[in-house]
């Protein structure tokens, strides 16, 4: 069957957006919120009915003319598995066509043991789950991957990811697609984040021009524009961890650069810092740590400045001040409404995200911070799935792919329509 025409694809996505956000649920509200007439709402509804996309449900209360029949979006047509890989680990989850996680698994995993064996293991975690979540392998609409390093969107492939040796370049689409049957698309894990916390139902939908940071083993920012994901032109937009910040040449980042933000601030900078205090003496309570564990993680630290040991907190403080200063500068050029904060990092407790949220308002422009909202990450972590589910379905559901599929009533089984949507160079639809 043809494939309808860019118009006609465009009319039909409308509706579709439009009952699945409970905007419209009749025919007569479809009609009212698009301007088309009844014929083409009758004859384009009928055919998402038919594709079982959409099913009809109650009647309407009168409201003194004929009774309107219900539509409902049929959000569990279908599932989408999605994962978001970190540096130790990696969360996996199964959602419906609403990007609601049905059921998720954490497992500790080291990226940098490669993709063959963490590939593997991710495949296992959902092979499972697609199982606890009642489904089978032909409910698997699509699968959606953050990677915690720079992807090439358009080919779902990692390029030169600082943390991930081997991965470069690696078939992480073709090797997925092959497995589930099922479109895939892969993004930075920080992309996925900010996408959640935009995209989430029950969410705050004012957002906006958002500036997502996560503040973990790494650091990295999504960005978005009028609700729309920014990923740039190649897809490593808000890549911060990796702008320098430091002219010490001694301090070189897991990308073989020296004086990166994240060198000197992340959770590895944390960890290094905290073990030299433990080595030294200078921190009693991380050499305990020490001593116990034979280790020191960012979490030490973090947990003997809560319980208040002097240079645990000051080496807190020096990271929010490096931070800030960035996010200041971000501020100051990009000039976002919200910056959420999230990562294990982030979650380090008030005077972390005080000292942040000083350096910003301290060396920002007023104007830029007159209405400017820094908060924590409001979702927690199931936020990556969240985004690499709506990832897949704002994919799924664009002009550009959905006529691939319309007819057939699911996307399973076609592998072969992946890239960027066709709407604005670096954007993706939200």
């Amino acid at each position: 069957m043809d494939e309808p025409s860019p118009e006609l694809l465009e009319s039909y996505t409308r509706l579709l957006d439009l009952v699945r956000s409970g905007v419209a649920d009749t025919r007569p509200a479809l009609s009212q919120k698009t301007g088309l007439g009844r014929t083409a709402i009758t004859q384009r509804t009928t055919t998402l009915l038919e594709a079982g996309l959409l099913e009809e449900g109650d009647l309407n209360p009168s409201t003194g003319g004929r009774q309107a029949r219900t539509l409902r979006f049929r959000k569990d047509a279908g599932r989408i598995l999605t994962a978001e890989l970190g540096a130790t680990g990696f969360i996996a989850g199964v959602t419906d066509l609403m990007g609601t996680v049905l059921v998720m698994k954490r497992r500790d995993c080291d990226i940098a043991q490669g993709p063959e064996p963490v590939l593997a293991e991710v495949e296992a975690t959902l092979d499972a789950l697609l199982v606890d979540a009642g489904g089978v392998p032909s409910d698997v609409w699509g699968v959606g991957l953050g990677l915690p390093g720079p992807v090439e969107f358009a080919t779902a492939r990692p390029s030169e990811p600082p943390i991930m040796p081997g991965w470069n370049n690696y078939p992480v689409r073709e090797r997925l697609s092959a497995r589930y049957n099922a479109p895939v698309w892969v993004d930075n894990e920080v992309n996925l984040l900010c996408l959640g916390e935009l995209r989430a139902p029950g969410q705050l939908n004012d957002l906006g021009d958002l500036l997502y940071v996560k503040i973990g083993t790494g650091i990295g920012a999504g960005i978005s524009h009028g609700g729309r994901l920014h990923r740039g032109a190649q897809g490593c937009a808000g890549d911060i961890g990796h702008a320098a910040v430091s002219d010490d040449s001694s301090v070189v980042c897991r990308c073989g650069k020296t004086g990166c933000l994240e060198a000197v601030a992340g959770g590895a900078a944390l960890a290094r810092d905290g073990e030299r205090l433990a080595r030294s003496g200078e921190s009693p309570a991380l050499a305990a740590v020490l001593g116990a564990k034979g280790t020191i993680t960012a979490t030490d630290v973090t947990a003997a400045a809560g319980a208040g040991d002097h240079h645990a907190v000051q080496l807190l403080v020096n990271a929010g001040r490096r931070i800030g200063a960035m996010l200041a500068t971000m501020v100051n050029f990009y000039n976002p409404s919200t910056i959420l904060l999230g990562g294990k990092i982030a979650g380090a407790g008030d005077l972390f995200l005080a000292t942040i949220r000083e350096t910003i308002y301290r060396r920002s422009l007023p104007l830029s911070t007159r209405e400017l909202r820094i908060e924590k990450a409001r979702l927690g972590e199931e936020g990556g799935l969240v985004g690499a589910a709506y990832m897949v379905l704002d994919e799924l559901f664009s002009v550009r792919h959905f006529g691939k599929w319309l007819h057939a009533g699911s996307p399973s089984g076609i592998t072969g329509m992946h890239g960027t949507t066709g709407v604005q160079p670096g954007l993706a639809s939200a």
